[in-house]
């Protein structure tokens, strides 16, 4: 009898019940996939058509991507902050992400220490935590850079007359002084004596920057110097009823990366647009357009291309003008876009790594990538429908266009295939694994039957997460609790921080046991040692005699003063 072969079905059911293996087993990871469902949705995704419409119906054109031609396809959403971002800027090497917003702090982030479920900055910083004073935390932050020659350095402007550098790490490294308000000529004061509007590095000197204020000067510091400022700019209006005063909205420092030439360009809020050698001298401007802008309208967005040549504004009168610093008299291009500026002053526009485009954000949130010649739209996508585009940035080495708007979101857009590192690093990574013991509201005590890391306790107050690291959490901008039910902590001042024993103060204060001290009393009681062993009257001691006074009763009553008689 021949053996017969036994067939068994496959059950799949069986087969995903049994293991696989022995042993521990590891999950791998489907990066494919989590990069995959980073992808952008297609819709709004609009593709401008070229005026010549004779090929219109060949097959290249048709097949034609904008995701293959710009880093859009995909992105990468942080929300660490709570209200609208005013700006970002990402360091040379692409690693650390700087963000600043309207809730006066800007953060931290490092793409090499974030993964696809940890999207959260490491660091947050107030630059004016230190201060006491009533409006401390409504400053909102303008500006932050990167110094591009020395990245640890980071220059903030926020809305104070004083800009500040921290290191790459959140440390502050120099407060720049403050002018004096009452001085009449703006040569004489040592900083800015009203708000900053916005900042920019020296792109050959590593410690020179340059700041705009609001007092119609713009002034370059040395960063190791911070009791006054290198050179002063008193730019003078010629706009009528200005008295020769007016705000400064923008100031650019060009990158001669290229072989272009090094200028400084600032706008203003009567309209105007003024360059400047950027090696100096700045006493007069090397061109000024008159009118480059309506007057009165807030021009917040300022960039100049890698070769210096062109400029390119966006002013608050809904229009972008393109203009050639070697004929700064008429705007070479000038096209209508709606501005945010009048909500948002820090809305910005910049040329693409290679300046071989325009991208600017809009009042509906979407993205414009405008041609560097024509000021046509490429492409707009939409990255924050229904919320304003605030800020944008397109680095260089990452290929990754960052930008902030105004519902707190940050958007990184990447291409896998054309960008580099940055967010296409982080959604390359695994997903952090977490236990079931780190989540506290799952980790029970049965002892007690409350979550392990609660606190019982009775008619006290609820805590408020976040207190021990900063203790400004849950207080009002004059140093009072927002509820109504913690008493009133007094102010500290540098007298009254502590409550040293009196033996303590005896000893290492002088004669401070004087201060409670009957002045008569303390000279009464060397009364008689002054009598007995006189120190410098002693020569006298034998021959002074005896000082008696007259005993005056009380029911005896002293002589009238005679009046003298007068002259006649």
């Amino acid at each position: 009898m021949e053996d017969e072969e036994i067939v068994i079905e496959q059950d799949d059911a069986l087969k995903q019940f049994l293991p696989q293996g022995f042993g521990k087993q590891g999950k791998g990871v489907n990066i494919a996939a989590q990069i995959d469902r980073s992808r952008r949705g297609q819709a709004g995704l609009v593709k401008q058509e070229d005026s010549d419409e004779d090929n219109d119906s060949d097959e290249d054109d048709d097949d034609d991507n904008p995701e293959d031609d710009y880093p859009i396809s995909h992105e990468l959403v942080l929300k660490t902050h709570d209200r609208p971002i005013t700006t970002v800027d990402v360091d040379y090497s692409g690693s650390r992400l700087i963000s600043g917003s309207t809730d006066c702090t800007f953060k931290l982030h490092d793409f090499s220490s974030m993964t696809p479920t940890t999207l959260r900055a490491f660091k947050s910083i107030d630059p004016h935590a230190g201060k006491t004073a009533a409006a401390s935390d409504i400053h909102p932050i303008h500006h932050v850079e990167f110094n591009p020659i020395s990245p640890s350095q980071v220059l903030v402007v926020s809305a104070t007359p004083q800009a500040k550098i921290f290191s790459r790490d959140g440390e502050i490294l120099t407060d720049f002084f403050k002018g004096d308000m009452y001085l009449r000529d703006m040569n004489n004061t040592k900083g800015h004596v009203s708000e900053i509007t916005s900042g920019a590095w020296n792109p050959i000197v590593r410690d020179l920057c340059v700041t705009a204020g609001t007092d119609s000067t713009l002034r370059i510091w040395d960063t190791n110097v911070k009791r006054s400022q290198k050179e002063v700019i008193v730019f003078k209006s010629k706009a009528a009823g200005s008295a020769g005063r007016t705000r400064m909205t923008a100031v650019k420092w060009s990158t001669p990366a290229q072989g272009g030439p090094n200028i400084l360009v600032s706008a203003a809020l009567d309209g105007s647009l003024v360059m400047w050698s950027g090696n100096g001298p700045f006493a007069r401007p090397a061109g000024e357009i008159q009118g480059a802008h309506k007057e009165g309208t807030w021009t917040g967005g300022l960039d100049i291309s890698k070769d210096g040549f062109s400029i390119v504004t966006k002013g608050g009168d809904d229009t972008i003008k393109l203009w050639d610093s070697r004929k700064f008299k008429m705007p070479v291009t000038v096209v209508d876009h709606t501005s945010t500026s009048n909500q948002y002053q820090s809305t910005n526009i910049r040329f693409s790594p290679t300046s071989t485009s325009i991208i600017t954000g809009s009042q509906s949130g979407h993205l414009h990538i405008l041609n560097p010649f024509t000021l046509k739209p490429e492409v707009v996508t939409p990255v924050t429908a229904g919320s304003p585009l605030v800020t944008v940035l397109w680095h260089e080495k990452l290929n990754q266009i960052i930008t902030g708007s105004a519902n707190a979101e940050t958007h990184v857009l990447y291409n896998p295939t054309m960008s580099q590192k940055g967010a296409a690093t982080v959604m390359s990574k695994a997903p952090k694994r977490r236990h079931i013991d780190d989540d506290p509201s799952l980790t029970v005590d049965m002892a007690e039957g409350v979550s392990g890391d609660s606190i019982i306790n009775p008619n006290g107050l609820p805590a408020t997460q976040g207190v021990a690291r900063n203790p400004t959490i849950g207080l009002t901008a004059s140093g009072k609790s927002r509820d109504p039910r913690r008493p009133h902590v007094p102010l500290l001042t540098p007298f009254s921080k502590s409550q040293p024993d009196e033996a303590h103060i005896k000893s290492s204060i002088p004669l401070s046991s004087m201060r409670d001290e009957d002045p008569r009393e303390a000279l009464l009681k060397y009364a008689d040692k002054a009598e007995k062993d006189p120190m410098y009257t002693g020569i006298w001691k034998k021959t002074q005699p005896k000082t008696i006074y007259a005993d005056i009763s009380d029911e005896e009553e002293e002589a009238p003063d005679k009046k003298r008689a007068k002259r006649s």
